[in-house]
Parts: structure tokens; C-alpha cells; sequence
């Protein structure tokens, strides 16, 4: 799965650049815009936008505010908090998803078309009900993660928080490329 949104994020990206140096170019030096283009240039626009928030979602990466986990000393109450912000994150993101479905069945029924090509807008307008549905799934599964967690309990669980070198998973990326830095080296 990291290696599908990694390529498919990248080949994106690199689409949405590559549509926007051709309109410049066309645009300001030649002087002659390309009818349509912004109209294209919508599509992976907004795919990859949505497809990099289900990847935040996947890899469990979203900005937070981590204000409270400062006053908790163990894993237990650490985790305890992550299934409250987790089952809040659910209910608002089950809330969005019904919501997209709406404006997904709206755009389905009406047909609209872009102005310039013809292009039916479903092929964008559906990324927000697909992709909401991806983070819906991903939060449910990141929840049930953390209360599994705390039923199995054990002494992971009572394992106190060290504040002052916070475990993240960048910092686990970190160590494994140290380490394959230094067998390459080595």
C-alpha cells in the first residue's frame, strides 16, 4: 500500500507540475493560453489532495495539537486519550463522509460538465466522497488499534512516557536508514 500512494502521489504531483509550466510557458511567453487546460488541470489537482489526506489518514500522520499527552505518564493514559481523540475524529469524519455522499449522489443525478471540454465534473467530484471513505476506514482502524492496545494491556501498557525523547515513527524511519546507511558503508 506505501508503495501504490507513494508512486501514485508522485505521479500526480509531478502532473500537476508539469500543467502548470506548460500553461506559463504558453501563456507568458508565447502569449497564447491553452483553452482548457485549467479545466485538466482541476483533475489530479484535487485527486492528489485528497489522495495525500487518506495518506496522512493511512500513515496516522495528521497535524495534532498533542497539548494534554505533556501531563500523562504512562502509555495506558496515553492511549486512553488516542481513543478519545480517535472516536471524536470518527464521528466527525462518518458525519463529512454522509455529507459527501449527498453532494456524490447530487452530482451523479444532475451530470454537470465542465465549460470548455465537456468533461463530466464527476470525475473530481467523486474524490471527496471516495477519499472520506478511505479516512473513515483508517480512523476505524487506527481506533480499534488503540483499544486493542488497551485491553491487551500487559507492561508495554504501564510503560511510563519519556517527554524528553518522545518515540515517533519518523523517529523509527530515522534509525532504519541510519542503519542502511551504514551497511551500505560498512
Amino acid at each position: 500500500m506505501e508503495t501504490l500512494f507513494r508512486y501514485t502521489l508522485a505521479a500526480l504531483i509531478s502532473i500537476v507540475a508539469g500543467m502548470q509550466f506548460v500553461q506559463v510557458i504558453t501563456r507568458y511567453i508565447f502569449e497564447t493560453p491553452i483553452m482548457g487546460l485549467e479545466e485538466i488541470a482541476v483533475i489530479p489537482t484535487l485527486w492528489l489532495y485528497i489522495l495525500g489526506a487518506v495518506n496522512a489518514s493511512r500513515e496516522d500522520t495528521q497535524i495534532r495539537a498533542n497539548v494534554l499527552e505533556i501531563f500523562l505518564s504512562t502509555e495506558r493514559a496515553r492511549h486512553v486519550l488516542l481513543v478519545i481523540s480517535e472516536t471524536c475524529s470518527l464521528v466527525i469524519s462518518i458525519w463529512l463522509t454522509y455529507w459527501a455522499f449527498d453532494y456524490f449522489k447530487y452530482a451523479l443525478r444532475v451530470g454537470k460538465e465542465t465549460p470548455t471540454l465537456y468533461l463530466p465534473t464527476i470525475i473530481y467530484e467523486s474524490a471527496l466522497f471516495l477519499g472520506l471513505t478511505l479516512m473513515t476506514l483508517y480512523v476505524a482502524w487506527h481506533l480499534l488499534k488503540h483499544i486493542r492496545f488497551l485491553i491487551r494491556g500487559g507492561k508495554e501498557a504501564d510503560q511510563l512516557i519519556d517527554h524528553e525523547h518522545p518515540h515517533t515513527s519518523e523517529t523509527d524511519e530515522f534509525q532504519l536508514l541510519a542503519q542502511k546507511e551504514e551497511q551500505n558503508n560498512g
